[in-house]
């Protein structure tokens, strides 16, 4: 065979070669480009389905606001008057309480959720809201709404489910938060009031004694206060305090076979567990 001919069929064979190849190579880019193309739709759709899901929560959660607002209205609580509120519960409690109770009152928050509601307090000056865990629990969309009325959107920082703990952040208002005493200092029979703010509008308020401390919990801790202080929904997540306006507990639960007796997680720990999910997040404590 000629050595040009040779060439030829060398040289043609490796034409068709590379025609194979960079027909290969076009499929796997066009599948690559095919899948990729799926999933992005797909994802598009996802992230779509998920804004839909969202915005109609808080659109749920806006008209229970207003409902709400309605409600009291019929019942006769003018809406946004906070000083009469507050001079009405004065008088409900002892002059023990009477010098520090609208001072603590006006850190005391609503947390409304799609699925759930109870109280909060401002823990720290910057926005931040401790509440009980079970009170956010499956919740997808949220509101904080403040002794004035006002509803605020809000973040959840962290939460330790064991304690039932969680920390929120709303915008930073200039909201004053409430202090934490030290617990290992608590007496029992001490008298203290647990306040709540079940409605978002119209506040609670119950007077008892500190019945015991460093009790169990359904957690298996001995971490809780034991008082006669009447906990319900409503003011589960809200402050326990005492008589200079301190903070010694988080409402946290009543006890079913107990009429009258009810559970708040001492202030020790309160203040152990936002400084870890602070430091988690920011490297340092908030409290």
């Amino acid at each position: 065979m000629p050595l040009e001919k040779h060439h030829k069929i060398i040289l043609g064979g490796l034409t068709s070669l590379l025609i194979i190849v960079i027909l290969a190579n076009s499929v796997f880019l066009y599948w690559v480009y095919a899948k990729g193309n799926i999933n992005y739709n797909s994802l598009t759709r996802k992230i779509e389905s998920l804004q839909e899901e969202t915005n109609s929560k808080f659109n749920e959660l806006s008209d229970n606001l207003l409902e709400t607002k309605k409600d009291l209205k019929s019942l006769g609580l003018q809406v946004g008057s906070i000083d009469e509120q507050i001079n009405t519960l004065k008088a409900s409690v002892s002059s023990d309480f009477s010098g520090i109770f609208e001072n603590s009152v006006k850190s005391v928050v609503t947390i409304k959720t799609d699925v759930s509601q109870g109280s909060g307090f401002f823990i720290a000056d910057g926005g931040y809201v401790v509440t009980n865990a079970h009170v956010m629990k499956g919740a997808k969309a949220a509101i904080v709404i403040t002794y004035d009325g006002e509803s605020h959107s809000v973040a959840r920082i962290g939460e330790n489910p064991t304690m039932d703990i969680t920390l929120l952040k709303i915008d930073d208002r200039g909201y004053s938060s409430l202090e934490l005493r030290d617990s290992d200092n608590i007496g029992i029979g001490e008298k203290v009031i647990a306040i709540g703010n079940p409605y978002g509008l119209s506040f609670s308020v119950s007077q008892g004694i500190v019945s015991n401390i460093h009790q169990e919990g359904e957690n298996g801790l001995k971490a809780y206060i034991l008082t006669d202080t009447a906990l319900n929904p409503g003011n589960s997540g809200g402050p326990l305090i005492d008589v200079n306006g301190e903070v010694i507990g988080i409402n946290n639960f009543k006890l079913s076979e107990s009429e009258g007796l009810g559970f708040a997680l001492e202030s020790n720990y309160i203040k152990e567990i936002i400084n870890e999910l602070s430091q988690q997040l920011y490297g340092k404590d908030l409290i």
